[in-house]
């Protein structure tokens, strides 16, 4: 179930995504606009879907553990393996701008945590710093500065699926966006629920905690699209659009995506997360930021080092090591 739940959802979201671009083009929005909106969250809706089933069944540890254990795997391990591949190098004010963004966004996160838990009120603080995010973002790229990391976001994505550009600038047949659009959301919200029954199943059968199934099996699960594009991305020599990549998914899993769940289905954070997986996952969004800012790169030594801390947190999670 939850194998058939995650290719449901990569296959219904690519789907959804290419319908939705050509719906926009038809409609008259810029390739800009569509980018930093359509592509952008779209491509994040695999993960959306995934938190949003979870948290209503009243199963929060697989919905904030996909949240947060997405993130840790952006960081550590997808980063890593860019780096690996190539030397990913470092634009100063990329990192310090979307870098700084999405580490106060883990912060936010960890401080209602601690209080009130994942509400309503949080939900909607988050989409609406979202909203300033992308307006903030679109502004920059329109004035022609460095390239945001939801722009780099959008660009990994149309990298990896050429289907996402629209060489029509009607966007085609106006009905098969249409039937893209709504078939890949079905197949997207069936995905989430299989994917979410199937790991609440593992979770009783290997008497573990729904956090951990979540922080792992489902947060490796759901990024493995990420991985795919900034590997792509790095294959390709464009480490900064990896980099970005990275950035723009760590702040859409929080803000769009912590948002709309809390928005849909408020809750609690697990203790446990809120003690030790948030507090390690904003001091890896500084480490991070830190250890590129040094070299103003990341070398294939310092993606390896990521890559192993990755499996070591892995293996701790999964009870496989003590401290």
């Amino acid at each position: 179930m939850l194998l058939g739940g995650l290719v449901l959802l990569i296959v219904g979201g690519e789907l959804l995504v290419r319908g939705a671009v050509r719906i926009a083009t038809r409609l008259g929005l810029s390739p800009m606009l569509i980018g930093l909106t359509i592509v952008g969250l779209g491509t994040s809706t695999p993960e959306l879907v995934t938190s949003i089933q979870a948290a209503r069944i009243g199963a929060p540890g697989i919905a904030l553990g996909n949240i947060i254990g997405s993130n840790m795997a952006n960081t550590l391990l997808i980063l890593g393996v860019a780096a690996l591949l190539a030397p990913v190098l470092v634009p100063r004010g990329v990192l310090w701008r979307d870098g700084g963004v999405g580490a106060a966004a883990a912060m936010l996160l960890l401080a209602w945590g601690w209080t009130a838990g994942l509400n309503q009120l949080a939900g909607g603080m988050f989409v609406v710093l979202l909203g300033g995010y992308i307006v903030f973002a679109y502004l920059q790229e329109k004035r022609g500065f460095a390239h945001s990391a939801a722009y780099d976001k959008a660009a990994a994505a149309r990298e990896a699926d050429p289907g996402l550009v629209v060489p029509d600038p009607g966007g085609g047949n106006l009905l098969v966006a249409l039937a893209l659009f709504v078939g890949g959301l079905a197949l997207v919200v069936g995905g989430g629920a299989l994917l979410v029954e199937g790991a609440v199943q593992i979770a009783a059968a290997l008497g573990v905690t729904q956090e951990v199934i979540g922080l792992t099996v489902v947060a490796i699960g759901t990024s493995l699209p990420e991985l795919v594009t900034s590997a792509i991305a790095a294959l390709r020599r464009q480490g900064e659009i990896a980099l970005g990549n990275v950035l723009g998914s760590n702040i859409y899993n929080i803000l769009f995506i912590g948002g709309v769940t809390g928005l849909v289905a408020p809750g609690p954070v697990p203790r446990s997360m809120v003690a030790f997986d948030l507090p390690l996952l904003v001091a890896v969004s500084l480490g991070i930021m830190v250890l590129a800012w040094t070299g103003k790169r990341l070398s294939r030594i310092e993606g390896g080092v990521l890559v192993l801390a990755y499996a070591s947190y892995i293996a701790f999670t999964a009870g496989l090591v003590r401290l």
